[in-house]
């Protein structure tokens, strides 16, 4: 059989941690940043963790078990 890939989108955008949470960055921070107040955009800076619904999807793109 051959060797599971791993979904280049998913592994540009995802990392594990230690503790096996999977951090994420929050969306609509590329553009349209006008209309955004400060915290806002401050907020969406920081990173976030794949949710627990989410979290079995994910690592199936990461080809983890």
């Amino acid at each position: 059989m051959p060797k599971m890939k791993t979904k280049s989108s998913a592994k540009k955008r995802f990392k594990v941690t230690g503790s096996g949470l999977i951090k994420r960055k929050h969306a609509f921070k590329s553009h349209i940043l006008t209309k955004k107040g400060k915290k806002q955009k401050r907020n969406l800076t920081k990173t976030a963790y794949v949710t627990k619904a989410d979290r079995p999807n994910v690592k199936q793109m990461l080809c983890m078990k």
